[in-house]
C-alpha cells in the first residue's frame, strides 16, 4: 500500500508544477511576438519663396605688381638695411655684399686697360712711321702691312681690356642691391654674414600703386560662366571703408586640396585704409529674386552622388528624390528644382528612413523648420 500512495503524491506535484510553468511560457510568447514601435519622422510642407542670391567671401589686399630682388653676383652679405614692411624709394640701398674681390678685379682690369693703351700708342707710332717711309720709298710694303696688322691687334686688345673693365665695374656695382621703384618689402631671406649666390632671392617687393583683392572661390560658383561687372569690397574691421572691384584674373588651375580657384579683383581708387595684407569681404548679389524651397540641413541626403531628400508619396511611403540646390546657407539649404510646392519633405529622422518603409510622420517643430 505504500507504493501507490507515493505514486499519487508524485502525480499531484507534477500537476502543480505544470500549472506554474504555463504562465511563464505564455509570458514569453507575448514578449517574443510584440511588434517593434514604428519609426517616427518629422516633415515640413514645401513652400516656394523668393530669395536673392548673395555671395560673401573673405580675401586679402595684395599689390598688383610684385617682384623679387636678388644680387647679380655672389658673396658674403655684410649689410642688410631693410626688413619686412619697410617702405622704400628708388635708389634705396637694401643690402651689400663684401666687395673685396670685385674691387681687386676692377683694379686689375684698369691696369690691363692702361697697358693696352700703351701698346696701342706704340703701334700707332710705328704704323705712322712705316706709312711715311712707304710714301718716300724707304720701306717695303710688307713692313707697312706688318705695322698695320700690329696696330689693329693692339686696338682689339684695348677694346677687350675696356670691355673687361666695364664688366668688372658692373660686378662691383652689383655688390650693392638697390630698389628700382617705390613700394614695400614683403619678405626677407638674407642676413648679415650669409653667403649668397647670384640670382638667389633676397627680398620680396610689392610696388606701390594699383591694388588687387584676392579671393579663393569654390569651383561650383564659377560653373555658370557669368562674370559680374562689379563687386563691392570692404574691410573686415571697418565695413564702411569700401571700393569697387572688377574681375581681372581667374586662375585656370584648381587647388586640389581645397577645391577652390583664385580670383583677382582690380580695385578702383582704393582708399588709403586698404593697405597690403588687409582682410576684406567681397559681396556679389544676383540679378534678381528667384524661387526656392528652404529646407533644414538634416533633410539632405545623397542618391547616386547627387543631393536628394525623402518626399512622402502615396500611402505615406517615402520616395527618395534628387534635387538641385541653389545655395547652401548657415541653417538651411535652398532647393531650386526637384521639389514641388505642397510636397511633404522628411527632415528630422530622414537618415533612419528605409525604402518601402512607412514611418510615423509628425509635423516638424519650429526649430526643425
Amino acid at each position: 500500500m505504500v507504493w501507490p500512495n507515493r505514486w499519487r503524491s508524485s502525480r499531484r506535484w507534477l500537476a502543480i508544477a505544470g500549472f506554474a510553468v504555463l504562465p511563464l511560457v505564455a509570458g514569453c510568447g507575448e514578449e517574443v511576438g510584440q511588434a517593434a514601435p514604428p519609426q517616427v519622422a518629422a516633415f515640413v510642407e514645401a513652400e516656394q519663396k523668393p530669395y536673392t542670391r548673395t555671395i560673401s567671401l573673405t580675401g586679402t589686399i595684395v599689390a598688383r605688381n610684385t617682384s623679387t630682388y636678388a644680387f647679380e653676383t655672389g658673396g658674403r652679405v655684410t649689410e642688410v638695411n631693410v626688413d619686412v614692411g619697410d617702405h622704400v624709394e628708388p635708389g634705396t640701398v637694401l643690402a651689400r655684399i663684401d666687395p673685396t674681390q670685385e674691387e681687386a678685379d676692377v683694379a686689375s682690369a684698369r691696369a690691363r686697360v692702361g697697358s693696352a693703351e700703351a701698346v696701342v700708342a706704340q703701334a700707332e707710332a710705328a704704323f705712322d712711321r712705316q706709312k711715311q717711309l712707304l710714301s718716300q720709298g724707304f720701306t717695303t710694303r710688307s713692313s707697312y702691312d706688318d705695322a698695320e696688322q700690329t696696330l689693329a691687334s693692339a686696338r682689339s686688345d684695348l677694346d677687350t681690356a675696356k670691355s673687361d673693365l666695364t664688366n668688372a665695374e658692373n660686378t662691383l656695382d652689383d655688390t650693392v642691391l638697390t630698389a628700382d621703384a617705390d613700394g614695400v618689402i614683403t619678405s626677407r631671406s638674407i642676413d648679415p654674414g650669409q653667403v649668397v649666390t647670384a640670382a638667389q632671392s633676397a627680398f620680396g617687393f610689392a610696388q606701390s600703386g594699383a591694388l588687387d583683392a584676392v579671393f579663393s572661390i569654390q569651383e561650383q560658383l564659377l560653373l555658370s560662366g557669368q562674370k559680374p561687372e562689379a563687386i563691392e569690397v570692404s574691410l573686415v574691421e571697418n565695413p564702411s571703408v569700401s571700393a569697387i572691384g572688377n574681375v581681372r584674373e581667374v586662375s585656370p588651375l584648381i587647388d586640389s586640396s581645397t577645391g577652390t580657384v583664385q580670383v583677382k579683383l582690380g580695385l578702383e581708387n582704393p582708399p588709403p585704409q586698404m593697405t597690403l595684407g588687409a582682410a576684406v569681404v567681397g559681396r556679389e548679389t544676383g540679378d534678381g529674386p528667384a524661387e526656392a524651397v528652404s529646407l533644414p540641413w538634416d533633410a539632405l541626403l545623397v542618391k547616386n552622388g547627387e543631393p536628394a531628400v525623402w518626399v512622402v508619396g502615396e500611402g505615406g511611403r517615402p520616395i527618395l528624390k534628387t534635387i538641385e540646390i541653389a545655395a547652401y546657407r548657415t541653417r538651411d539649404i535652398l532647393v531650386s528644382k526637384g521639389i514641388e510646392a505642397g510636397e511633404r519633405v522628411i527632415t528630422d529622422g530622414s537618415q533612419l528612413v528605409l525604402p518601402g518603409g512607412a514611418p510615423e510622420l509628425v509635423p516638424a517643430t519650429g526649430e526643425e523648420r
